[in-house]
């Protein structure tokens, strides 16, 4: 597994993470509009952020004096792509499955 994702599972292995990746994927938010919506200080909230950040998962844009964190799907690929090996893993386990069902009922 290469960096980029190894750094996007890290991101994604906490659940505040997690949640925090499906708040940005509906609107972009500050630091501050983020934190009001977690029990916990500004400062670990920042902490989430730049992990997410590190995972390739958002981006960082300032806007005057704030800073506008947004989701970025591509930062997702790393995660699918593995992900999809096990899918095609699956599929074939299935159908050999399927096709020795269905070669003892006949």
């Amino acid at each position: 597994m290469n960096t980029q994702a190894q750094n996007a599972f890290r991101a994604l292995a906490d659940p505040t993470r997690r949640d925090i990746v499906q708040i940005l994927a509906t609107q972009e938010m500050t630091i501050g509009q983020l934190t009001d919506r977690f029990d916990m200080t500004r400062a670990a909230v920042k902490k989430h952020l730049t992990v997410l950040s590190d995972g390739g998962l958002i981006s960082v844009e300032a806007r005057g004096r704030e800073r506008i964190n947004r989701l970025e799907p591509q930062g997702m690929a790393p995660v699918l792509d593995w992900l999809s090996y096990f899918d095609q893993f699956w599929d074939d386990r299935l159908n050999s499955l399927k096709e020795a069902i269905e070669r003892k009922r006949k």
